[in-house]
């Protein structure tokens, strides 16, 4: 209920029971003697009565709105508490999604703890490199192009060995990296501790680049160069943006550092070639058929020319064998034109038959 109509109510009890108190005072002070003229108090009542009614039908009415508005407010509560009711509903449904997610968080950041855990053993970090290096060949490269943990003539056994003809010959791919060094780089809080952080990076890194150049580059067995294989984006980019020494390290071995994405670029690169090779193989193998195909061809064509002749000879045998027959035919009808009759007064003489000497 607002302000307005407790106003208007209030004003018609007010005016209500003012009218009622006049009533009551004048009915009071009139007497049996009174001097008042009775039209004219006649006419005051009439005049109340009529206020009386008024205010009544004031108040019956503002009863009414009252009721309407009670209504009203009632079907506004209600629908606020369905709304409420729905808007809680989602915000339980919001609830539950945001609790699953945090368990979510929780499990991934415990595989997090793990995979720290596998990083931060040597064993298993090279294992970790290992199985991402495979996964990367497996899906670029043919079973023919690669080996893993192959043996090499110096008795080292390489991560992965790509099977490249020559030039340049098989490349090794070391799968391992200083993880430790790059962890306190990481962890440090000032750049008096990062500079020294990165400082033994760097060192870690350059031993690291050497003994796979005196390990996996073997004169007259591999390539002359190798490749490390980092598998980590950020410590690639950490290389070429601090890293400098390091850098210039590996070119001078010839142990060239590569990340996943630079890895993949090589890959398409080493595909490309074995492609090429194939073809170049696959040629070879062409021209040595067409040179086969040909001496076929050749055989064929004496062969026809052999049996041409030998048809030509049919052909002319064929001939004289129908002349032959062409020859006794004619014979056969002289003879047939031989008159056998003993009153022939003349006697043709016997006419001798053709020699069959052609």
């Amino acid at each position: 209920m607002d302000m307005q109509t407790l106003l208007m109510l209030a004003l018609g009890l007010g005016i209500g029971i003012g009218v009622t108190a006049i009533i009551t005072m004048i009915n009071r002070r009139q007497g049996p003697n009174d001097g008042m003229d009775q039209s004219g108090l006649a006419e005051l009542k009439g005049q109340l009565d009529a206020i009386t009614q008024t205010t009544t039908t004031l108040q019956n009415s503002m009863m009414n709105n009252l009721q309407n508005h009670q209504q009203t407010l009632n079907e506004t509560l209600r629908q606020q508490a369905e709304t409420t009711s729905l808007k809680l509903g989602n915000l339980n449904e919001r609830l539950a999604v945001i609790d699953r997610a945090q368990e979510q968080l929780k499990a991934l950041s415990s595989q997090t703890t793990r995979l720290e855990n596998v990083l931060a053993n040597n064993q298993a970090r090279g294992a970790y490199g290992e199985i991402q290096l495979e996964n990367l060949i497996t899906q670029m490269l043919p079973a023919s192009a690669y080996s893993f943990q192959h043996n090499l003539p110096n008795n080292k056994r390489a991560d992965c060995l790509l099977q490249l003809p020559n030039p340049p010959g098989p490349i090794v791919i070391d799968a391992k990296f200083p993880l430790e060094s790059w962890y306190a780089l990481g962890q440090a809080e000032d750049d008096a501790a990062k500079a020294q952080a990165r400082k033994q990076l760097e060192v870690a890194f350059i031993k690291h680049v050497k003994d796979i150049s005196e390990r996996y580059i073997i004169r007259g067995h591999t390539a002359e160069s190798a490749l490390m294989f980092v598998p980590s984006e950020s410590i690639y980019a950490e290389l070429h943006n601090h890293l400098t020494k390091a850098l210039e390290t590996s070119f001078a071995e010839r142990v060239y550092i590569v990340s996943p994405t630079t890895l993949m670029a090589i890959l398409n690169t080493v595909r490309a070639v074995l492609r090429d090779v194939r073809m170049r193989q696959q040629a070879a193998f062409i021209q040595e058929q067409v040179g086969r195909l040909l001496k076929d061809i050749g055989r064929l064509n004496d062969r026809v020319g052999k049996l041409d002749r030998h048809f030509n000879l049919a052909q002319q045998d064929i001939d004289d064998i129908t002349k032959s027959t062409r020859a006794i035919s004619r014979t056969g009808e002289k003879i047939e034109q031989i008159e056998t009759d003993d009153t022939a007064t003349k006697i043709d003489p016997i006419v001798e038959p053709p020699r069959l000497d052609h």
